[in-house]
């Protein structure tokens, strides 16, 4: 095994690979080399789905022994936007003030460089030796559609018979300072897509056509008027927000043959995808006429109940900033909506105030804490 590896150069290495999602360029073998220098055994896995852009993907394993501790994560980056927006170049990977620019900074080939940072402090310390196994599932389809990724690599481990016993996702976790949040789930998401037929015709001649736009809005007040829930211990309240409502009628005097509208929900575990599919097709269904709903499932609520996962994290991130850390449930999805099903799971990273942003940062300070955290947990994880 290899000296320890340095967060800093590990995550500027990253950052000037141009990896937006779907491209890799260099981005796991840089990644895989660090592992690999570390003892780590890594598979490369591309994975294809027709109509999607092939994906790479990487799964490294240090130990045949369980437990089998995972950390999971995400090579691939937004895109940059308005490039003419950054003061520094987007795949610079430079360091200004203390502070390390770049795409992926935070979101999360940051947080990457710190875990692989920390786990191998770990086993300089431990000598190489400890009871278990510790691997590293990182994917290039996070930021995508996430078809081509976490999921089939899943699939993968699923197909080997090897198992994962307890996975942190390094997403950037905390709103403001490091240490403030711990994720030990997320809500579902669902997408919906709703059209009413009508039939066109002279605003003079009402009798002649058939409106659909009385039928959309009281289709909209009947899924908008009732709460769906007040949320749980866990959970904030699911809402349900409307995102756009089109007719596409340029003139005044035309009754329009069709209206569209789109919605999505975010939902505790109070409720399904397949329960909010049910009541949102009964209330269109009561108010009746010719309508067509579609449905895109993102993800289903998920939680993983305060544990040892939890507790051993909490108080690396106790011992390492003074802070106590909420267990929230907050935020969109992240590749967690998989793993879930696999194992224990909880997310924490550095702070998520400029990712997807301009001028993407981290803060060299909250690098070295978060690896001093990753550290710190592993320790406990592994104590014998």
């Amino acid at each position: 095994m290899s000296d320890t590896v340095d967060a800093l150069e590990l995550a500027q290495a990253l950052i000037r690979c141009p990896s937006v999602t779907p491209a890799d360029e260099g981005a796991l073998d840089v990644l895989q080399s660090a592992l690999e220098g570390l003892g780590l055994t890594c598979h490369r896995m591309t994975f294809s789905e027709e109509g999607t852009a092939d994906v790479d993907n990487l799964y490294a394993r240090l130990g045949t022994e369980g437990p089998n501790f995972c950390y999971a994560g995400h090579t691939d980056v937004v895109p940059v936007g308005n490039e003419a927006g950054w003061t520094v170049d987007p795949f610079g990977g430079e360091v200004i003030d203390g502070t390390l620019y770049g795409r992926g900074a935070t979101d999360m080939k940051g947080g990457i460089a710190c875990f692989v940072s920390g786990m191998s402090r770990f086993l300089k310390n431990r000598s190489g030796n400890f009871n278990g196994s510790i691997s590293l599932l990182i994917t290039g389809d996070e930021e995508g559609p996430s078809i081509n990724g976490t999921r089939k690599v899943l699939d993968w481990l699923a197909e080997r018979n090897e198992t994962l016993d307890a996975c942190i996702v390094g997403e950037p976790t905390n709103p403001n300072k490091l240490g403030e949040m711990v994720k030990i789930g997320r809500r579902g998401s669902i997408s919906g897509w709703l059209t009413v037929h009508g039939m066109q015709g002279h605003t003079a001649y009402p009798h002649l056509a058939d409106n659909p736009l009385p039928r959309m809005i009281a289709m909209l007040d009947a899924i908008t008027s009732e709460k769906l829930d007040d949320g749980t211990d866990h959970f904030q309240p699911s809402n349900l927000q409307l995102t756009t409502i089109d007719v596409g009628n340029t003139a005044t005097n035309i009754i329009p043959g069709e209206v569209q509208a789109a919605f999505n929900i975010r939902f505790n575990d109070l409720h399904t995808s397949e329960s909010l599919m049910t009541w949102l097709k009964e209330k269109f269904d009561a108010v009746g006429g010719d309508y067509d709903v579609e449905f895109q499932i993102t993800g289903e609520a998920f939680l993983t109940p305060p544990g040892k996962l939890s507790s051993l994290l909490s108080e690396a991130v106790e011992k390492t900033t003074g802070i106590k850390p909420d267990l929230s449930t907050t935020g969109g999805t992240s590749d967690a909506r998989f793993i879930k099903d696999f194992c224990p799971i909880a997310e924490f990273g550095l702070i998520s105030q400029s990712m997807h942003k301009v001028d993407e940062c981290a803060r060299l300070s909250d690098m070295d804490r978060l690896t001093d955290i990753y550290e710190l947990f592993l320790d406990g994880y592994f104590a014998e």
